[in-house]
């Protein structure tokens, strides 16, 4: 601004007279002033934010060209089973493969970058080749991980010398799940076969890694009450499809290891604590890994 100004009228806000405009001056108004949004040396986002549109629009009206940041962790996912039929319907002795499609959204959402999805019989030398082979930071493998003839996670991740760290979660659905950390320091994480058991799973022990690798922490759950209340395992945490209504958490059903439509028609998980009697109050786990928790 040349010196001795005290403000700046707008173009539109003003009359042109000859040589001359007329218009009506605000001291301060419409100037932006060296420092007003920052000091020289003021730190202006913490470590850990999430590098946005908005972060990078700040960064570069700072006159910085690169930051800083830790990259987004690569997954792969390895779907195993000789029963999954990959289009169509499902014939006797078959079903259709429900886990293989939902996790590259599962993924991506979460915060990481998807590698592949690959499809395994139920062999134990094709399991072990798949995951020694991958370059991912994050590896799923779905369908093996329970302890079934067919079920040969555990004994690849012996073979492979990685440290077991989680060895099944007393959860329902989906306590067969496991985590392991390979030598390389890779995480390989174990999902059950049945599709809603798979999803809980990957939305506690799965989101919960790659949170870890993105160096975040995890999000606080919010509190919601549940009108009429729902049943408690005694010894298990149970995870229940709900929607989010002005009156609470309310259960929508179809809630079985197998099924996906209650998750489907649902907003977020109702994390149930175990117990003799019924929760009449429970956090919400979003089903959406990249949502915000709601307030409350």
């Amino acid at each position: 601004m040349p010196a001795g100004a005290t403000g700046v009228v707008r173009e539109e806000d003003v009359l042109r007279d000859g040589e001359w405009v007329r218009g009506s001056v605000v001291v301060g108004r419409h100037i932006r002033r060296a420092g007003e949004e920052c000091r020289a040396g003021e730190v202006v986002l913490p470590t850990g934010v999430v590098v946005d549109g908005p972060v990078v629009g700040l960064a570069a009206s700072l006159g910085l060209s690169r930051l800083v940041v830790v990259p987004r962790p690569v997954v792969d996912v390895l779907v195993t089973g000789d029963e999954l039929v990959q289009r169509g319907s499902s014939g006797v002795g078959r079903v259709r493969d429900a886990i293989g499609p939902m996790m590259p959204e599962l993924v991506t959402r979460a915060g990481a970058e998807l590698g592949v999805v690959q499809q395994l019989a139920d062999s134990r030398a094709a399991l072990r080749e798949a995951i020694a082979g991958s370059s991912a930071q994050v590896v799923f493998v779905s369908g093996s991980s329970a302890a079934g003839p067919a079920d040969h996670l555990r004994p690849v991740l012996n073979e492979l010398a990685a440290e077991l760290l989680v060895d099944g979660v007393a959860c329902r659905p989906g306590h067969p799940q496991a985590l392991a950390r390979l030598q390389d320091d890779r995480l390989v994480i174990g999902l059950p076969g049945n599709p809603f058991a798979a999803l809980t799973a990957f939305l506690t022990l799965g989101v919960a890694a790659i949170t870890g690798r993105r160096g975040l922490p995890l999000a606080r759950l919010p509190i919601a009450p549940i009108p009429g209340g729902i049943d408690c395992h005694p010894h298990s945490t149970r995870l229940v499809p709900v929607r989010v209504t002005d009156q609470g958490a309310v259960p929508v059903g179809h809630a079985g290891s197998a099924m996906l439509r209650g998750a489907a028609a649902a907003d977020a998980l109702a994390v149930v604590d175990p117990g003799p009697a019924q929760a009449i109050a429970a956090r919400l786990l979003p089903l959406d890994p990249g949502a915000r928790p709601w307030a409350g």
